[in-house]
């Protein structure tokens, strides 16, 4: 006997299923950047870039919720670096930074033994702030 209906039919439109992955915390719809994982025989809690599929043991979750991800007491949170997201630069970075630019707003000085006791390199043809130029080793 052949049914009049047709074919089945999902219960849920195509359309309202997002294919963006969500946070998995309750009442958060903002989209998954970042994969939580437990590793419950070491008392760990790993927090990485958001995995290539999901997973049903893993949990993805929003930046704002990656971010305040607290462990339970005596657990570790291992946090990944996504090697794709520019990394953001830390105050010894930036601190690195200013010096290289200090350094090289100096004034040359150009006067032997101004080096402000640096030993001269031989291979040394000039330098202009933190750097140099250095002669070729063939001559």
């Amino acid at each position: 006997m052949e049914s009049r209906r047709g074919p089945l039919k999902s219960a849920v439109p195509s359309n309202v299923v997002s294919p963006v992955r969500r946070c998995s915390r309750t009442a958060c719809g903002r989209p998954a950047v970042a994969t939580l994982t437990y590793v419950y025989a070491d008392s760990t809690a790993v927090l990485g870039p958001l995995a290539t599929y999901a997973e049903p043991h893993c949990y993805d979750l929003c930046a704002e919720h990656s971010e305040r991800l607290t462990a339970p007491r005596g657990w570790e949170v291992v946090r990944l670096l996504d090697s794709s997201a520019p990394a953001r630069p830390s105050g010894d970075d930036l601190e690195a930074l200013a010096n290289a630019v200090r350094e090289a707003a100096r004034p040359q000085q150009r006067a032997a033994g101004a080096g402000g006791g640096r030993t001269a390199d031989p291979m040394e043809v000039a330098r202009r702030g933190h750097l140099r130029v250095l002669r070729s080793p063939d001559n």
